[in-house]
């Protein structure tokens, strides 16, 4: 069984982990497992106030996962996020895929990951800040953009965000994807059933 791991922190976006998450769950067949990490074991609170109780920290990580997606969040641009660079840098040179959304694609843009792709973010002053980002260019004023397995989106894209995860994992086929977004973009009146 394929293992992704979400990166959640305290006051983390509960809706752009749920449609992901569920999504693997309901389209992956069984072949994938969501786990959840974060910088503790200790229970963290989503900012809709979802007490959630992390299967690893960053200590007690398996060896053997397929993706890693940072879930945005409040808490991104703290001093002790950058515990979290070292388990990025590993993915990125094992040819793992890295989603980040909202806040997560600035944490990107603060330690250089950006700098050799094309992205996305909530905003390009605010990746401009950073001394590290010096890639203004790659900036595309898109909800989600993903660029040699590096894949972004801005805070209001996560249905998005999870539809573009689901291709580049080959969670399922492309009409289930496109199914599914457009059962919950679309709503249920409008959208024809998804194949499930």
């Amino acid at each position: 069984m394929k293992k992704i791991l979400y990166v959640i922190l305290e006051q983390w976006a509960d809706w752009e982990l749920a449609y992901l998450s569920s999504a693997v769950s309901m389209l992956g067949g069984g072949k994938y497992e969501n786990k959840t990490v974060s910088l503790t074991k200790d229970a963290i609170t989503s900012i809709g106030g979802v007490k959630c109780l992390p299967d690893y920290d960053l200590q007690s990580l398996p060896s053997d996962y397929d993706a890693l997606m940072l879930i945005g969040g409040m808490s991104w641009h703290n001093e002790d996020t950058m515990q979290v660079k070292p388990l990025i840098d590993a993915c990125i040179k094992g040819g793992k895929a890295v989603g980040a959304i909202c806040d997560a694609c600035r944490f990107l843009g603060s330690i250089g990951v950006l700098n050799g792709v094309k992205h996305t973010a909530n905003d390009l002053n605010e990746l401009k800040q950073y001394s590290s980002y010096a890639n203004e260019q790659g900036f595309i004023h898109r909800q989600v953009v993903s660029d040699n397995n590096i894949i972004t989106a801005n805070g209001t894209a996560a249905l998005e965000f999870a539809q573009e995860v689901l291709k580049i994992l080959s969670v399922a086929t492309e009409e289930q994807i496109k199914g599914w977004y457009d059962f919950h973009k679309l709503g249920f009146y409008n959208a024809p059933m998804p194949k499930m």
